[in-house]
């Protein structure tokens, strides 16, 4: 496997400047925003899509540094209630789509998003418990009318276009489970899969080794985010794992996202590598910092580390000794 950065944290940097970062730090790949969540910082999507000659020079600074793009990412929510977000979200999905074809950039990052309760809801709303059972009819709605209806278009736009769909396990919206994220495939296609993140699966209570196993049987990862999360169980004790607090109240909240090593040990974190290549994924481990204890450059440094330390980058020997 290779080691990348999803490039977002080094938005102040110019796109060559953080080329130049991702090199000299030794790793091979770069996860690039172009829009939602992540932000454009590094990709004038409109720019690329509507002219050969900056495509051209945009992948020539990428791959004269030894790098590869692992995929565009625009995390957002194209089936909002919000009109004006979901349309948004929809149009910078459509575009880094064709851009990723054009690109030959295999992966498109996102959420699988979250509509509201009803046609003329305002806010999504994000239903976690069967009872009362409103909770349950809602969820229905969102997936028969709104969630499947809406992947099922994309899906196969993206495999008209060649590309991998790779949908982000996140809290707050409705694919954030192994089960979820199987359950929209098997209603839509094979074109949609996981974006997997072991930070959003350990605060829910899932092993992310069981979850490779889960979903690398169904070749169903896409793409895989390292990111760390620590659990302090005495706070769990007090606000429960669905902790409201906000980020930055680090000493009370239940759970924080961590750098790589900081939240579990990099002990576990060899497992989850291992099962990587056990269960057929060998693409990219792309490093994801939002530590709210390290600066930028430390938690990264931290994680570079430490993943140069457990990665399987070469193709196993053949069982010589059998």
């Amino acid at each position: 496997m290779k080691l990348g950065v999803f490039c977002v944290l080094f938005s102040e940097k110019s796109f060559e400047e953080m080329l130049d970062h991702v090199k000299d730090s030794g790793l091979q790949t770069v996860e690039i925003g172009t829009g939602g969540h992540p932000g454009n910082a590094h990709c004038n999507v409109d720019e690329l899509l509507n002219s050969a000659e900056k495509r051209v020079d945009y992948l020539d600074k990428v791959h004269t540094r030894g790098l590869t793009i692992s995929a565009f990412s625009c995390h957002g929510n194209p089936i909002s209630p919000d009109k004006q977000v979901a349309d948004e979200s929809h149009e910078v999905f459509v575009k880094t789509v064709k851009l990723a074809e054009l690109m030959d950039v295999p992966v498109v990052n996102t959420f699988s998003g979250t509509p509201g309760d009803h046609e003329e809801a305002k806010y999504p709303n994000w239903p976690v418990t069967p009872w009362p059972s409103e909770y349950s009819d809602i969820l229905k709605w969102q997936w028969e009318e709104k969630l499947i209806p809406y992947w099922k278009e994309q899906g196969e736009f993206a495999q008209a276009h060649g590309v991998k769909i790779g949908l982000e396990l996140h809290a707050g919206f409705l694919v954030h489970t192994p089960y979820t994220m199987l359950k929209l495939r098997e209603a839509t296609c094979d074109a949609i899969g996981a974006n997997l993140d072991p930070s959003h699966l350990w605060w829910q209570g899932i092993d992310p080794v069981a979850a490779i196993k889960i979903l690398g049987k169904e070749n169903a990862i896409h793409h895989f985010h390292a990111k760390d999360t620590y659990i302090d169980q005495e706070n769990v004790n007090m606000y429960g794992l669905t902790d409201m607090q906000p980020y930055g109240n680090v000493q009370t909240r239940a759970w924080s996202f961590r750098s790589v090593g900081y939240g579990h040990g990099v002990q576990e974190w060899s497992t989850i590598i291992s099962a990587l290549r056990t269960y057929g994924y060998d693409y990219v481990v792309s490093i994801e910092h939002e530590d709210p204890i390290m600066s930028v450059d430390e938690g990264f440094s931290k994680a570079v580390a430490n993943l140069k330390s457990i990665n399987i980058a070469e193709k196993p020997a053949d069982m010589w000794w059998a």
